[in-house]
């Protein structure tokens, strides 16, 4: 009862930190406090930056895992170093990773089995001999996953009214609809800029009309959203092919065998990433499934596919972004696994650390230098 009361009092004192107390007290050269991003010791009220963790992984349609992602990367988090080259007071921006709703992630490993079940019923051919629940299932999972967007919608807004940036780390790619929905609604009109092996134009994919796969077809039924961009993209079908190619400019991809092809003839990567942001407009959100880096950076992500950008590659895409003078009103993280090391995390963790310190650049909380 004693350690258990020092915790709490230990907690209360951090909570009652200011960002201005924590700035000049906590040195970022030593060791990370496990259980806080990046083990400083900001909190949603006193950082800058408030990210949602959504543990959701109910309609993957390859491999699950995902829903443990946020877990793993909050983990990998404390061990990376804090100092950035070229914007050298990153970490005080103050960045602070909501808890993790374990409601969230019950539901999800409830509705994933529901979910696993039928989509099997589905790749064995639709046979009859099976119970009529499995049959039905969609319909109880457009449900859950309604309820989930509808929450991560409130959890934006509030901290969007508080005068927070905000930014989401799923789960599968289905987890941002809500914050995108609240983002375009909030600013009118945005351009979303997507890491991606796939395309996620999918029309209610297995019946689940938020699928992981459906994520952008969704997205785009906001009229705010003005335009899709989608780069490093090599897994797709022909109705999603199609669909941006008939989408009078509104969708405009960047396969990544154009890409590779491009480089190989002598294009430079500055020269085609200043053409996809000419495409941008002012305000930008940044959609990035693991899955569009190289699978040697993300070998447990659900449906890793050969090729793919390097680290370095996608993040100099959104730095070009930010020189560029256009504004990240918020970002997504999705399709972490963990495996049976920290090095998918270890990654993500990255990731996550420089799209927030991009993102506070581009609306001027940190420098470039």
């Amino acid at each position: 009862m004693v350690k258990f009361a020092l915790l709490m009092a230990d907690q209360k004192t951090v909570s009652m930190q200011t960002k201005e107390d924590i700035l000049k007290n906590h040195d970022p050269n030593g060791v990370g406090t496990k259980g806080s991003f990046l083990g400083l010791p900001f909190t949603p009220d006193n950082a800058e930056l408030v990210i949602i963790p959504v543990p959701w992984d109910v309609t993957v349609s390859y491999s699950e895992g995902t829903a443990k992602g946020p877990a793993a990367v909050l983990e990998a988090s404390t061990q990376l170093d804090l100092y950035v080259k070229d914007i050298p007071d990153a970490w005080k921006l103050g960045i602070s990773l909501l808890p993790i709703s374990e409601e969230i992630e019950n539901q999800s490993i409830t509705f994933r089995k529901e979910a696993a079940s039928y989509i099997k019923w589905l790749e064995d051919g639709e046979k009859d001999d099976v119970a009529e629940a499995i049959k039905t299932t969609p319909s109880r999972t457009n449900i859950s996953s309604r309820k989930l967007n509808e929450w991560v919608a409130s959890e934006a807004t509030k901290w969007l009214d508080k005068g927070k940036m905000v930014a989401l780390l799923g789960g599968d790619h289905s987890t941002p609809r809500g914050l995108i929905d609240t983002l375009a609604n909030k600013h009118g009109n945005i351009g979303i800029l997507q890491i991606d092996a796939h395309m996620d134009l999918r029309e209610a994919y297995e019946g689940f009309e938020n699928s992981h796969a459906s994520i952008m077809y969704n997205a785009l039924q906001n009229k705010n959203v003005s335009k899709l961009i989608q780069v490093g993209i090599r897994d797709f079908c022909q109705d999603e092919a199609e669909m941006a190619e008939n989408s009078n400019g509104r969708i405009a991809v960047y396969y990544d065998q154009d890409i590779k092809e491009s480089l190989m003839e002598g294009s430079t990567w500055k020269s085609i990433c200043d053409k996809i942001i000419a495409d941008l407009p002012e305000k930008v959100y940044v959609s990035f499934d693991i899955d569009g880096l190289d699978p040697k950076l993300c070998p447990h992500t659900g449906t890793p596919v050969a090729g793919g950008l390097e680290f370095q590659e996608a993040m100099y895409l959104i730095k070009r972004v930010v020189q560029a003078g256009k504004t990240i009103v918020g970002f997504d993280l999705c399709e972490v696994t963990p495996g049976e090391d920290e090095w998918d995390a270890n990654v993500g963790a990255r990731v996550l650390y420089r799209l927030a310190n991009l993102m506070a650049v581009s609306q001027g909380k940190l420098r470039l230098v």
